[in-house]
């Protein structure tokens, strides 16, 4: 028994001893002594971290980075930054009350900041620091040195118990930067500038609430990074403008600025642009929105700008010519309602007056009546005769104004009314007057009837004080010759005329262009005018054959003529001798 008891004692010891390997005392011991140290060292950093007169790192105040130093020298930094500290507002978008976008943040770029001083605040910088410092340090004591080595990120400080605003100021300041970042919908603009197009993006309107940025500055219950996040409300969407659609717009003819008689309105002036298109596209898209970008271009400007219209539209009469207006009843009827149907037509730059167009076809309907007129050389009453007075008396006013004349037929005969060579015959679907407005300015044509007189002016814009004059030089003239044809119906020696004669004249008319100073500037070739020769027809009763024929009829005798005339309608008045064969008549504008 008893060597069995050793033997079982000996393989106990033999175990522990195998175990322990006889070092089990001093691992425990090292072990104990290691975590004694550690602890120690935990508990030395825990009571440096709580009693330390230096603040805790990655601690900020006003956005003032304060780690590492004392509170003294804390409160000199903060104090010194303070002049400059100002509140930021980072904007989100809202439409109708609903989130457009989400709140940027805090960290982001302001869209607008306050100075702290404009919103009149007190700051008690010393007590500020020592919350914020004091601040991290609370806690268990166990913890702070946890704390302490844990705190790697910044940490922000600040409280409306030490930052007090001055409630109208704030206010003030509220509504000044909601102004600022307050503003209608923007749409794409551009103009024009020599060698460029300027485009201003579009932007999209958005309205700040200045009254609850007051409300929201004033009950800040926090600053610590000196940034709130506020909603702006997105009005209507502006409207955009690409690159192809603004060179529809430029790319077309140039056009000076006109006036439209309807709306008793001056149209503006368009311009002539060419640019490449995907390049102002691509640069358009890089802009920020409500900016301006230039782009290369190939700009033709107008001569006349709007605003360069409206001092001098309709300033100067151009031209004027008068013509005495005689004749039946009927023939003075029509005259004056043709020449109603043009008074206070407006040509623009470039545009082309019609007569037929203008005046319409003469029917009864519109009031027109039978006068006199040429048919195939023959004088018949017809429905409109008489309103060749207008279109030539319209035709001499425009030489006059030194306007193009861009269609123009001379009479048949020629006329008693107006000098030769000034005239301008129309007929329905026949000749036409045409003149183009040859100027950079509007034009208004007026034509008055009074006392037996036509007058037609045109109203337009003489920048440089030019004039012109008008003369006709003959080239030939035919003598009418008098025919005489047997009437039975007549009594015998009876003689009548049957076709009043006019003598056949051509010669070219010249217009001649002075300065304003009297000083020549051109004299130019302007048309070339052939008016017919038609003999005179008198009808003769049979001879009686007691009573020879008579060949030269005595004055005074039966014979009924009628003096030679240049117009059919027309009351003639005494005859006159044609002119020489080789006069330079000069025809002026009235007085």
């Amino acid at each position: 028994m008893e060597q069995l008891n050793e033997a079982v004692e000996k393989r106990a010891g033999g175990t522990r001893l195998k175990k322990g390997g006889g070092m089990g005392g001093p691992l425990l011991l090292a072990l104990g002594l290691t975590a004694a140290i550690a602890g120690g060292a935990y508990l030395g950093l825990c009571a440096y971290a709580q009693n330390s007169a230096a603040i805790w790192k990655n601690t900020y105040v006003l956005e003032q980075n304060i780690g590492g130093l004392t509170q003294e020298e804390a409160v000199q930094k903060v104090e010194a930054a303070l002049p400059d500290l100002a509140v930021g507002i980072c904007l989100y978008e809202t439409h109708d009350g609903e989130e457009a976008e989400a709140a940027p943040n805090e960290t982001g770029s302001p869209d607008a900041s306050i100075p702290l001083s404009e919103l009149g605040a007190e700051v008690d910088v010393p007590a500020l620091v020592a919350e914020a410092g004091a601040s991290v340090k609370s806690g268990s004591f166990l913890t702070a040195g946890w704390r302490y080595l844990s705190n790697t990120e910044n940490t922000y400080y600040g409280g409306t118990s030490h930052i007090q605003l001055d409630s109208a100021k704030t206010a003030e300041a509220a509504e000044r930067v909601a102004g600022e970042l307050s503003w209608p919908a923007l749409d794409t603009e551009f103009d024009v500038e020599e060698g460029a197009l300027l485009v201003r993006t579009a932007m999209d309107g958005r309205s700040v609430d200045a009254e609850d940025l007051g409300h929201t500055l004033d009950g800040l219950t926090w600053i610590g990074r000196l940034t709130i996040v506020y909603p702006c409300e997105t009005l209507s969407p502006a409207k955009i403008l690409t690159a192809q659609e603004i060179h529809d717009q430029v790319s077309g003819e140039v056009k000076n600025a006109g006036y439209d008689a309807e709306t008793d309105a001056i149209t503006p002036e368009q311009v002539g642009a060419d640019f490449d298109v995907p390049a102002a596209q691509a640069a358009m898209d890089a802009a920020e929105p409500g900016s301006t970008v230039r782009i290369s271009a190939d700009i033709q400007l107008p001569a006349v700008t709007a605003e360069e219209l409206e001092a001098v539209l309709f300033r100067d009469v151009l031209g004027e010519a008068k013509t005495h207006v005689s004749g039946t009843a009927a023939r003075i009827s029509n005259v004056k309602l043709a020449s109603a149907a043009f008074d206070g037509t407006v040509l623009n730059s470039g545009d082309v007056f019609s007569y037929n167009e203008t005046v319409g076809q003469r029917t009864v309907a519109k009031g027109y009546k039978p006068a006199p007129a040429y048919v195939r050389g023959e004088t018949v009453d017809e429905i409109g005769g008489g309103v060749c007075q207008p279109s030539s008396t319209l035709y001499l006013a425009c030489l006059l104004a030194n306007l193009e004349i861009t269609e123009r037929h001379a009479h048949r005969y020629v006329p008693a009314y107006i000098g030769k060579g000034m005239d301008a015959t129309v007929s329905w679907g026949g000749p036409d007057y045409k003149f183009t407005n040859n100027t950079n300015y509007p034009i208004k044509i007026t034509a008055t009837y009074e006392k037996g007189y036509l007058t037609v002016r045109l109203l337009g814009t003489n920048v440089d004080g030019t004039y012109a004059k008008m003369t006709y030089t003959p080239i030939s003239s035919t003598p009418f010759e008098v025919l005489y044809e047997e009437d039975p119906t007549l009594a015998p020696g009876q003689e009548v005329v049957k076709t009043t004669p006019y003598t056949g004249y051509k010669g070219k008319t010249f217009r001649h262009v002075y300065a304003a100073d009297g000083t020549l500037i051109s004299s130019a070739y302007e048309d070339t005018s052939d008016y017919k020769v038609r003999n005179k027809v008198i009808l003769r009763g049979p001879a009686e054959e007691s009573v020879p024929p008579v060949v030269n009829p005595i004055p005074g005798g039966p014979i009924i003529d009628l003096p030679e005339t240049s117009d059919p309608g027309i009351v003639p008045e005494p005859p006159v001798d044609d002119p020489p064969a080789d006069p330079v008549i000069i025809v002026l504008p009235e007085e």
